[in-house]
């Protein structure tokens, strides 16, 4: 259950204080099935899987959840088929095809009688929060994903105040220095890969993979007046992972030095595989985080 990707979220001390009940907030908001004309459901699952009721995994002050989905797939190509086959009987029988209202009707007339039929697409994002720093890391790059994530903590919570990422420094112009000055945080270095963008609108792109990023290319694209949207880097040789110009951390992956520390107590069983892997992640990124928290000045909100 390694994470991949890391959109971050922020939320206060007093925020912190109302997730003591989280296992009971979250129960009201388990998964269910969809029903018969539903397009989608979405709720909480078990971190643990489809053989065990708990919603959360606690580790410390660590909080795991995992909210599950439910999608009916009803192609557009099957709904176009069967409203043109509705429509070529109504012409057949009347001598005249139907308006844009009767034609929305019919529409959903398909709809209704093909959703239950529809086959169901199961889906799960899992995300952690940790209460003593005041993060939530849901693992994905897609800020939609993410905001999904939050928006089903709302609900079940009544009220979750987190804030995306604002950080007070720009990570496009620090990141911009990294690269041209060569100069990193101490435990920072830089992996192979980034993404340089001429800042205007409709501007050039260069994307470089399994490249020198010290190279004289990659200076020359920097004094053109390109500027970092996307870089390559590595924490304390545990961690690679690409940072964008919103801090979403991508293809996030944990180095020998951290998977040679799971040992062999997380194997025997998928219970204690969970319990090794997400004491041993959360900790990694808890690091990671408060570095992110010092070069970009990303504070945490205060008590209102």
């Amino acid at each position: 259950m390694w994470f991949r990707n890391l959109t971050l979220f922020r939320f206060s001390a007093a925020v912190a204080k109302t997730l003591k009940s989280l296992e009971t907030d979250l129960a009201e908001k388990r998964l269910r099935s969809c029903g018969p004309i539903e397009l989608s459901t979405r709720g909480f699952v078990s971190p643990y899987g489809r053989g065990s009721e708990e919603l959360v995994h606690r580790v410390e002050s660590f909080a795991l959840v995992t909210v599950g989905g439910e999608d009916k797939l009803l192609p557009t190509s099957v709904i176009n088929e069967e409203l043109s086959a509705k429509i070529d009987k109504i012409a057949e029988k009347t001598g005249r095809k139907p308006g844009a209202r009767e034609r929305k009707r019919l529409k959903e007339e398909v709809l209704t009688d093909l959703l239950p039929r529809a086959f169901i697409r199961l889906s799960k994002r899992s995300a952690y929060l940790d209460t003593d720093q005041g993060w939530l890391i849901v693992d994905t790059a897609s800020k939609k994903a993410a905001e999904e994530t939050v928006t089903q903590l709302r609900e079940a919570l009544d009220s979750f105040p987190a804030t995306p990422m604002a950080p007070e420094e720009s990570p496009r112009m620090l990141m911009t220095s990294w690269l041209a000055q060569g100069k990193l945080p101490k435990g920072l270095t830089l992996g192979d890969e980034c993404e340089l963008r001429d800042p205007v609108e409709a501007g050039a792109v260069v994307k470089c993979r399994r490249q020198e990023l010290e190279s004289d290319e990659v200076r020359e694209h920097l004094k053109s007046g390109k500027q970092v949207f996307q870089l390559g880097l590595v924490f304390e040789d545990r961690l690679a992972f690409t940072l964008d110009d919103e801090l979403v951390v991508r293809k996030l992956r944990f180095l020998d030095q951290v998977q040679d520390e799971l040992g062999e107590e997380g194997k025997e069983s998928a219970t204690a595989e969970l319990d090794a892997v997400f004491a041993l992640m959360s900790l990694e990124l808890r690091r990671l985080m408060e570095k992110l928290e010092e070069w970009f000045g990303q504070r945490r909100p205060k008590d209102k």
